[in-house]
């Protein structure tokens, strides 16, 4: 069982979609596909050259913005096993198969893997790559939540910082994945998206064009918060291609 590929799907609130659909499209680069779905809930982003890894659904009305991931491998059934002795709660089947990690973040495991990275938007000042969910733990929850994805992903990690794991993700994987806990000990995990670029200052500028709203600076990031209230970073990591 390896993963083959990782997709980063934005999931919104019915008010919301079609603001954070088109601010995820600028973010990345991307055009929107046509709707699909039974009731035009989903489309793709595809990227000008690569493969996409990035998708938006239209959630119910109750259900709050997220982000959750698909894991795109050769082997589901294997996965789903080793996802539900780790101790992931099935949520639903429909063609594929949606789970809780312990720590209730939600993603599904899938076929039809991409194959080519896309590569990091030239936007003339500088350059940026949306390239790494981050996934956000609570402090009462990070042993058990990052032992689970260690052993599902089945990747070595290193430890960046004292409250960061960083997975070592195959190069060929469109997304990379950190894994921060944080001071807070109660929730779910929640996620959010990572962009590496060249210039960060220039990145921000961007991305507050595009309707994000600056949060915070932190050690080597800006967080802001798209439209519909989600957050994002652009970080110091430069672009790796």
């Amino acid at each position: 069982m390896n993963v083959q590929w990782l997709t980063a799907f934005l999931d919104f609130r019915p008010a919301s979609f079609d603001a954070g659909a088109a601010f995820w499209a600028g973010v990345s680069g991307s055009a929107l596909s046509a709707p699909r779905g039974e009731h035009g809930e989903f489309m793709t982003l595809l990227p000008p050259t690569g493969d996409p890894w990035l998708r938006v659904q239209r959630l119910g009305s109750a259900s709050p913005a997220q982000v959750h991931l698909d894991l795109h491998v050769d082997d589901p059934d294997a996965l789903r096993r080793t996802a539900e002795r780790l101790g992931a709660v099935l949520q639903h089947e429909s063609g594929f198969a949606s789970y809780l990690s312990p720590g209730g973040f939600p993603f599904c495991v899938v076929t039809q893997p991409g194959q080519l990275r896309a590569p990091a938007v030239d936007w003339g000042s500088h350059r940026s790559a949306l390239d790494q969910v981050c996934l956000d733990i609570p402090h009462g929850r990070w042993q058990h939540e990052t032992d689970f994805w260690v052993h599902l992903l089945g990747l070595p990690t290193q430890a960046a910082e004292p409250e960061f794991r960083r997975v070592e993700v195959p190069d060929q994987l469109p997304l990379k994945v950190l894994l921060q806990r944080r001071d807070d000990d109660e929730g779910p995990v929640r996620a959010h998206l990572d962009l590496a670029n060249d210039d960060r200052e220039a990145e921000v500028g961007r991305l507050r064009a595009l309707g994000a709203t600056h949060r915070h600076d932190g050690r080597g990031w800006t967080t802001l918060v798209d439209p519909t209230g989600l957050e994002l970073c652009a970080t110091g990591r430069r672009p790796s291609a």
